[in-house]
């Protein structure tokens, strides 16, 4: 039998090891190659190539404009205040966790305090909400489902309801709605309710591809927009190759996610969790080092985080 990619050496391509063996010198190095092509620096307020550094800080000036900036300067690591190394090693470890990691762990394993952890988790899930594609075509399944508003059980049995009844369920639940193209990509949005996701869809997914759903009433009213493919899971999974088996997948990563590593992911931050999870899907197939180089490229071409920056300045 043929060893499945992920348990092959070339898979582990790059390893926390090799992140912490490097040298300052090194490690700014990487980022600076991340940053910009073939590791020259680019004015990040005039776009002008004649830069020069000033190599006792660690500073490039522009002669153009005259403005001074950093490597690090109106990307998501702007003002930073520990080793690059750290941060390399934050988004290996961010990466490398199939289901996630959460800023608890993270912060453990760097010495860091719980509320760096967080915000640096959440800039790097920000990094991975960029690389999404503009539009999905072909077979393109799509489905709901909801997170957030538990309701307790009643402690007699007797006095015990249906909680998924409307009228017993908290308004706090979200609708994770996911478009995914089959041997394509994956793109998410939260709505209050999984039907009001149309306008959504119908900006992501081509009026071309032939779209597979359930047979939840939401989706109806893409038949005017699409070929539609219906499966009723109280029949099958799969009925006349109509399924939404991959969107599930994308589901059961996110429940896990969920369960296992963060306890809860509802409320302003569900978007963000929802797009971290697409992204692992879309790359889990990818080696360690593919995966670290595109997040932290990604978060080396993002701007400042306008949620994150200052984020427990604002909330204290």
């Amino acid at each position: 039998m043929a060893q499945h990619f992920l348990k092959s050496s070339a898979a582990r391509s790059l390893s926390l090891a090799q992140i912490f063996r490097l040298s300052d010198d090194e490690a700014y190095s990487l980022l600076k190659s991340m940053r910009w092509e073939d590791g020259e620096p680019v004015c990040p307020n005039c776009g002008s190539v004649k830069v020069y550094e000033i190599a006792t800080r660690r500073i490039f000036k522009c002669a153009g404009c005259r403005v001074q900036f950093s490597l690090t300067s109106g990307t998501l690591f702007a003002s930073y205040k520990r080793p690059l190394r750290d941060y390399l090693a934050a988004i290996f470890l961010f990466t490398n966790g199939a289901k996630g990691v959460s800023a608890l762990q993270l912060g453990r394993d760097l010495n860091m305090s719980y509320k760096a952890a967080f915000v640096l988790c959440h800039k790097l899930r920000e990094a991975m909400g960029m690389d999404t594609p503009e539009m999905l075509d072909g077979i393109v399944e799509i489905d709901g489902s909801y997170y957030g508003g538990h309701v307790r059980e009643a402690n007699i049995k007797a006095e015990r309801v249906d909680r998924r009844r409307t009228g017993v369920k908290s308004g706090k639940r979200q609708a994770v709605v996911v478009a995914r193209q089959r041997k394509g990509r994956t793109v998410t949005a939260v709505f209050q309710h999984e039907g009001h996701s149309a306008a959504f869809i119908l900006s992501k997914v081509a009026g071309t591809a032939i779209v597979h759903t359930d047979e939840a009433r939401s989706w109806d009213r893409l038949h005017h927009h699409y070929e539609m493919r219906r499966v009723n899971h109280q029949i099958a999974y799969a009925i006349k190759g109509a399924c939404t088996n991959q969107a599930e997948s994308f589901f059961s990563r996110l429940r896990r996610a969920e369960v296992g590593i963060h306890h809860s992911i509802a409320g302003p931050y569900l978007a963000r969790y929802a797009a971290e999870m697409a992204w692992r899907e879309d790359h889990r197939r990818k080696d360690t080092g593919e995966q670290f180089r595109c997040v932290a490229t990604l978060a080396m071409a993002s701007r400042k985080s306008a949620a994150f920056t200052g984020y427990w300045q604002r909330a204290a």
